[in-house]
């Protein structure tokens, strides 16, 4: 996703972060380079952060800690306290269909080394089960007791949950507005460059280089998911992918190829998509506008669906 080109002051900053593409662009309602480079700086030292504390590939990150704890309590960076939180929230939310516990079936069908780096491998106890129930997940401050079996990957909702907070914390720092993608992940909020809405462009998923969609957008999170990133050949020889239905703990087969959603928040609109690639369309389409967001789904031949409320955002 890009936005249009805008005057200045407006600062970019592209960097490398959480196995793909994250990119800032910051309003800063003045000229101020001292503020664009503590913005920029910030960007590039939490998404560093963040992906230490809670990338599944590194052994030490908190995530990998607490699967390997088997049961028992650990320190968690706060960082990773909101993370768990939100990853329990969504999992109620999409009643289940959105499942961070289904590592394990991830890693079994095929996708265990990160695609940016191969040397990177998750490693799961043989104790790792799929489908762990999330309520038995106990948070109190930064003391996290994971049950023994569960393996939880942040996937897409810590790329979103990233955006969401840097997205905060730059306007803290006093910029007027700005807008944080992480792997495909959106949030904006404040100013937009050109003082109307920030303008976020939907990709073709079978031209990367077209556009399906503008979404226009105030303050919130847009993100999508796809089944065509993110594929590998599976034992046999078959096609999957890294979106895992839950009751068959295999690739979902469905004919939609990607499914687009606006929410308050990157983190949830993250979360939302899933149910989109695992629901009948007419029961998706019909039941996000009850939770304040929006979809527009593509299917194998293209055709796009929305919700009744997508064109709010055109």
């Amino acid at each position: 996703m890009t936005v249009s080109e805008a005057p200045a002051p407006v600062v970019d900053r592209a960097v490398r972060a959480m196995g793909g593409a994250a990119h800032a662009r910051v309003v800063l309602g003045r000229p101020d380079p001292a503020l664009a480079d503590r913005a920029l700086d910030h960007l590039e030292r939490r998404l560093a952060e963040l992906e230490q504390r809670w990338s599944r590939f590194l052994p030490g990150s908190d995530l990998s800690r607490l699967t390997a704890a088997e049961g028992r309590p650990l320190v968690v960076h706060p960082d990773t306290a909101v993370l768990l939180t939100a990853m329990r929230d969504a999992w109620h939310e999409t009643d289940h269909d959105f499942d961070p516990s289904l590592l394990p079936a991830l890693v079994a069908g095929g996708y265990a080394r990160s695609v940016v780096d191969s040397t990177r491998v998750t490693a799961l106890p043989p104790a790792a089960r799929d489908r762990a129930d999330l309520d038995a997940l106990r948070i109190e401050g930064d003391i996290v007791t994971l049950p023994a079996g569960t393996a939880l990957d942040p996937g897409g909702i810590g790329k979103g949950l990233a955006a969401d907070l840097i997205a905060d914390e730059l306007i803290d720092l006093g910029v007027a507005g700005c807008l944080i993608e992480v792997g495909g992940d959106v949030r904006v909020r404040g100013a937009a460059p050109d003082g109307i809405a920030w303008r976020v462009r939907v990709e073709d998923p079978f031209d990367t280089t077209g556009t399906r969609a503008v979404v226009r957008l105030t303050d919130g999170g847009v993100a999508t998911s796809s089944q065509r990133k993110r594929r590998w050949l599976a034992a046999g020889g078959t096609e999957a992918h890294h979106l895992i239905d839950p009751a068959t703990l295999h690739s979902a087969s469905t004919r939609i190829q990607t499914v687009t959603v606006i929410a308050a928040t990157a983190s949830r609109a993250e979360a939302l998509t899933k149910p989109g690639f695992l629901r009948s369309l007419d029961d998706y389409l019909g039941w996000l506008p009850t939770r304040g967001a929006a979809a527009l789904t593509i299917d194998a031949d293209g055709v796009e669906r929305t919700t009744s409320n997508w064109s709010d955002y055109a």
